[in-house]
């Protein structure tokens, strides 16, 4: 049997249990008193794990080229995060309307987001032209067409990026896989010449750069460099058409580590990247071309928890289940795509036999579960954090089955603010009884 054990601090330095009470703190706080002061489920963030994350990629891109970090929206959303990314210098990786509005509630620049995605509406783009967005990252021949349309009737010149596809398998879950030639994303390199061409000669079109984004959860290195030579050959083929790109956009998708994963570490990636384009542009005699990274799950997703509340323990034929009042509406990703979480009390016992558990909710469905097969030492009432959930956790929520989303808190030197508060059923109901 997999030993699915998981030394919290393995996963943040900011997750400390102590040895005199047992009780798990999170940079300082005590997360069973946490769990008691704001109910169950909870997200708990900490605002230093989110900061020193953020500071790894600006270390590693430290005197080497005019390069941004644009964190990406998707993977965590709360404005009070956003805030503090924005205001340690980060721009963003968006991928609506929505999230372009929320990074402006936060303070951010429009002018330092990127806006991402396959299916932009019209309704999308002016709004994003009208707040002044950085770049759109195009993602089809018929989508630089709407925007160029769009742009034309407005009298407002759009800039542009095209997110190229390069047929590179990124060897992760094949749902978060986005390089490859059968997924949604991007154009192909072969098409590409043809539509960098039009927004070329298009007078309210502004070629901006090149996106490549070939997927998440990367712990292999390699095919960032693969994907990064496509590229480089790419630029080569338009500047023979004589269009020239001065800004490359090379994606996120560095992973985490959930359970016995060794994903590199910005350090190890940036500059290795960045010295490979600088090579390339200095044998072309050209000038250094502008960077940015679109990081999102390794800002935020180890410096999440979620914590819930064993309601009953249960026995089907030698079968155990602890059944928590967190569930797949609050967690997605173990239902989704089978992911691993690793759980650990709050407060850990010493007496009693472990148990292996399924970890369930309450929802109405076979698939709502958390975890499985977990030796745990627990009791109903006992309370339990679910690890490595600060990424696509509550962006991913629902209210399926009528459950409200779990309140936020983010912790800042062991004080804990609340930053979204519980959903009440009055909340889910307030739209339909409007009208």
């Amino acid at each position: 049997m997999q030993n699915t054990t998981v030394n919290p601090s393995d996963l943040c330095a900011h997750l400390q249990r102590n040895t005199d009470d047992g009780h798990l703190y999170f940079e300082g706080a005590n997360l069973q008193a946490l769990a008691e002061e704001f109910g169950t489920p909870l997200y708990v963030y900490s605002s230093a794990a989110i900061l020193e994350a953020y500071h790894a990629y600006a270390k590693a891109c430290e005197g080497l080229a005019n390069t941004t970090i644009c964190y990406a929206v998707k993977a965590n959303s709360n404005i009070h995060i956003l805030r503090k990314l924005a205001q340690a210098g980060a721009g963003f990786d968006i991928v609506s309307a929505g999230e372009l509005a929320r990074v402006i509630a936060a303070g951010g620049l429009a002018s330092k987001a990127v806006f991402a995605g396959v299916g932009k509406s019209v309704q999308e783009i002016e709004y994003a032209l009208g707040q002044g967005v950085g770049c759109f990252n195009v993602e089809s021949e018929a989508e630089m067409a709407r925007i160029a349309d769009v742009a034309q009737r407005l009298q407002t010149k759009a800039k542009v990026s095209l997110r190229v596809n390069p047929d590179v398998d990124a060897k992760t879950h094949p749902y978060i896989s986005t390089g490859l030639k059968e997924n949604k994303f991007g154009v192909s390199m072969t098409l590409a010449p043809q539509v960098y061409a039009f927004a070329n000669q298009h007078p309210w079109l502004d070629v901006h750069g090149i996106d490549c984004h070939i997927g998440s959860q990367l712990t292999d290195a390699s095919p960032y460099f693969d994907a990064l030579d496509r590229v480089l050959a790419l630029l080569d083929q338009l500047a023979s058409q004589g269009i020239h790109i001065n800004h490359l956009d090379l994606g996120g998708g560095i992973g985490i580590r959930y359970l016995n994963e060794t994903p590199p570490t910005p350090a190890d990636v940036l500059p290795k990247l960045i010295g490979r384009v600088k090579d390339w542009a200095q044998q072309r005699k050209r000038a250094m071309p502008s960077l940015s990274f679109e990081p999102g799950r390794s800002i935020v997703g180890n410096a999440g928890v979620l914590l819930t509340e064993v309601e009953f323990l249960k026995v089907n034929e030698g079968k155990h289940f602890a059944i928590v009042n967190a569930a797949m509406n609050d967690l997605m990703r173990p239902a989704m795509y089978k992911a691993f979480h690793a759980i650990a009390p709050l407060v850990e016992r010493t007496q009693g036999q472990a148990q292996h558990y399924d970890v369930v909710g309450p929802v109405c469905e076979s698939g709502d579960w958390l975890a499985k097969d977990r030796a745990l030492r627990i009791q109903a009432g006992d309370k339990l954090a679910i690890m490595s959930a600060g990424a696509y956790g509550q962006t991913m929520a629902s209210n399926y089955n009528s459950r409200g989303r779990a309140a936020e808190v983010i912790i800042e030197q062991g004080k804990a603010r609340l930053i979204r508060r519980r959903e009440t059923i009055e909340d889910q109901l307030r739209p339909e009884l409007d009208l």
